[in-house]
């Protein structure tokens, strides 16, 4: 077999930019799959790369035993004339990515550049880092959090130092000052820090190298991170306004990235991204329906569900995607819930009610996301999937559904969606030091999406309020941002678009008949209810 280098370069290059690297007989393996597809090489390529990222490895380095599995099982499906060109398509369409598979990238605050975390921290067992961190991961998570913002309000035209403004005043300038260099500094100050309680009934401002008490009485509030103040002979930092670092441009941080895949559907080339663009904007009748609280062992709930199913069965294009997000259950899953066998056979039931809609079967996805009180190993963020003692007998009813983490990552075209299942808005005002302003808007929702793309993170809540798993905080990043985001809560179903970010809460389907549904062509979110 004669193959071009340019072939070979091509093949190392995507993989590359998946995190994955080849041992000599691997990359023959791989050479070999693609000598079936003459004509369609690129896309065969992206098919097997598409496969290898979702499958648990053991290593990033690639073996042929690897590759010789996943591509015995693409050419299997190649050779079914009916299904070979809709497992191609479909691969194009939808990306489900469980975030305990994402990269995790540092900031060099030095050389300016992100960079993939030392492998050396990786486990040798599993190819993951580990669950169980030491101190220095918890300590790196704040830091983390911290030179994330501060790399993207340095760019800021407002918080950077001007070149040749040189007559600009002190009171004029918004450049961020650290703690450190307070000492002896007179006048107002802009400080990027976060509020924490090192000692009782005291407030401290922390930035990454020191601390200072903070006085928050005569403040003006947008919320946290950037303070604007001075600080007082006493020693205590007197805020006088405090509110978020800026948003950046989705299509900023992309070209600061230098190919870096924070999202992990993997990077797509302009020639990819036009391609699927044109498929996206052709694909009219894509439905993406979203139903949250979906109480498997409520009669009612499944009542309802099953109009749903019927309503959509009968439609002339049936919805491309079901996201049933949890809780799977109306009582809490922990160590004193005695019915998991119970709860077993209703998922087998929800898998008999789907597959007696034949159309929804044979056409439409389920992705199925667990909720906060959802059966698992603890209540830390993120959750893993669904236990698989619990989905065996949904699955064989429905082989093809999907089960993901909690939040859960999808790439549907080019856009990039994120899942979150988490009663967050009461935990958020609950946790709040100062109210937000009403002078621009009384919606709590809005406020929550305001805070959460500001912050580039999910839940930028205390770990004693919602405990993270250290090694993975970097799951819940919004960095760059999506193009939509689900906070699924048991509050009220709103919908918001902020600065082009689509932002949706579906609402309760057991408590209020409350669902979702997205358009992709169209990026409209409509908000549904049964009536009754």
């Amino acid at each position: 077999m004669v193959v071009s280098g340019r072939t070979r370069k091509k093949v190392q290059h995507k993989f590359k930019l998946r995190g994955f690297t080849f041992k000599v007989d691997a990359m023959e393996e791989v050479l070999a799959y693609l000598a079936h597809f003459p004509n369609d090489e690129d896309e065969a390529l992206d098919l097997l790369i598409d496969e290898m990222y979702n499958k648990s490895l053991h290593s990033s380095i690639l073996d042929r035993e690897v590759i010789h599995d996943v591509v015995a099982s693409l050419l299997e499906a190649h050779a079914a004339p009916d299904n070979s060109a809709r497992s191609t398509s479909d691969h194009a369409v939808l990306r489900v990515i469980d975030v305990f598979h994402i990269h995790r990238f540092h900031y060099d605050g030095i050389k300016k550049v992100f960079y993939e975390y030392a492998t050396s921290n990786i486990s040798l067992h599993t190819g993951k880092l580990p669950i169980h961190g030491d101190a220095v991961d918890k300590a790196a998570l704040y830091r983390d959090r911290y030179q994330l913002l501060f790399q993207r309000i340095s760019r800021d035209k407002y918080f950077s130092r001007p070149v040749f403004a040189t007559e600009m005043t002190e009171s004029e300038s918004c450049e961020i000052t650290s703690i450190q260099s307070l000492i002896g500094c007179t006048g107002r100050r802009w400080i990027m820090g976060v509020i924490s309680q090192l000692e009782e009934g005291q407030f401290y401002l922390e930035d990454l190298a020191a601390a200072v008490p903070i006085d928050l009485s005569n403040s003006i509030s947008f919320m946290q991170l950037i303070y604007q103040g001075e600080l007082l002979p006493n020693g205590i930092f007197q805020v006088n306004t405090c509110g978020f670092p800026p948003l950046e441009d989705r299509e900023v941080s992309l070209k600061l990235l230098m190919g870096l895949d924070f999202f992990g559907g993997g990077v797509l080339s302009n020639d990819e991204r036009s391609k699927l663009l044109e498929m996206e904007k052709a694909a009219v009748n894509h439905m993406l329906v979203i139903l949250s609280d979906v109480w498997l062992d409520n009669e009612e709930t499944m009542e309802k569900l099953a109009v749903v199913f019927d309503a959509y069965e009968g439609v002339e294009v049936v919805p491309y995607l079901f996201i049933l997000m949890g809780n799977f259950c109306s009582r809490p899953c922990h160590f004193a819930f005695h019915s998991y066998s119970n709860l077993r056979m209703q998922f087998g039931k929800l898998g008999e009610m789907i597959a007696s809609h034949p159309r929804l079967k044979e056409q439409s996805k389920f992705l199925l996301i667990p909720g906060p009180d959802d059966a698992g190993s603890s209540k830390v963020l993120p959750r893993c999937a669904l236990p698989k003692y619990l989905t065996e007998e949904f699955q064989k009813h429905i082989p093809n559904a999907i089960f993901s983490s909690n939040p859960c990552r999808v790439k549907f075209y080019t856009q990039e969606i994120v899942f979150f299942r988490q009663d967050l808005l009461y935990r958020m005002r609950r946790a709040s030091l100062i109210p937000p302003p009403t002078e621009e808007t009384n919606d709590h929702f809005e406020h929550l999406v305001v805070t959460i793309t500001h912050q580039s993170h999910l839940c930028p809540l205390p770990l004693t309020v919602q405990p993270i798993i250290w090694n993975y905080d970097h799951c819940l990043r919004l960095y760059p941002t999506p193009h939509m985001i689900v906070l699924a809560d048991k509050s009220e179903q709103k919908s918001f678009k902020y600065t082009g970010i689509t932002c949706v809460n579906p609402g309760s389907f057991s408590s209020d008949n409350s669902f979702a549904v997205y358009r992709p062509c169209t990026q409209e979110v409509e908000l549904s209810a049964l009536d009754g």
